[in-house]
């Protein structure tokens, strides 16, 4: 059996020389497990999922709320929500809080690689590509944004010790180029 690689696995050495610099950190987190979950957010199955998720699915836009299990719940829309895990955790445990009834439950961990953006200077060379305002009083921990990063679709989670960025597993390479080449501009 071959080995699995990350979408960005190649990049580690080049972030791991990036993040010397002063105030800035780049990796990939790699093979988290992702959950895209569809569910009428008043309806019983609604609540039966976040109790196998330890939080309620939040449903104010734009908000993110962590569990005490690693695990975080991103709002995508009015139904839709993003459950970022460790590795190995089991989606079947909200396939069977589901149920029969409407909704849905998909595993995408294949579709996307998660990069970390952290350090003091992590907002300001996400700026660079983001239109959205990242700065901490308006974007910090406990928030989520679908936007682009240098024209790639990604999903931001602010930390306190930086930004996750959720990219497609096809545009890693595109987008881990592009971070390099923005972090040159912390050199010293």
């Amino acid at each position: 059996m071959a080995e699995r690689r990350s979408p960005a696995a190649a990049y580690a050495g080049r972030f791991e020389a990036a993040s010397r610099e002063e105030g800035l950190r780049l990796a990939e987190l790699p093979f988290l497990t992702h959950v895209n979950v569809r569910v009428d957010p008043a309806s019983p199955a609604a609540r039966d999922i976040a109790d196998v998720l330890g939080v309620p699915l939040p449903t104010e836009p734009c908000t993110a709320v962590p569990a005490a299990s690693g695990v975080t719940v991103a709002w995508l829309g009015p139904d839709e929500w993003l459950v970022i895990a460790p590795e190995g955790y089991q989606p079947e445990l909200l396939r069977k809080a589901l149920g029969e009834r409407h909704g849905s439950i998909v595993d995408v961990s294949a579709q996307r690689t998660t990069l970390l953006v952290a350090g003091p200077r992590a907002r300001d060379l996400l700026a660079h590509g983001c239109a959205l305002d990242l700065h901490p009083s308006v974007f910090g921990p406990g928030g989520c944004a679908q936007t682009t990063l240098a024209r790639a679709q990604v999903v931001l989670l602010p930390r306190h010790d930086g930004v996750l960025v959720l990219v497609r597993s096809s545009f890693a390479a595109y987008l881990s180029e592009w971070l390099l080449d923005a972090a040159t501009e912390f050199v010293t």
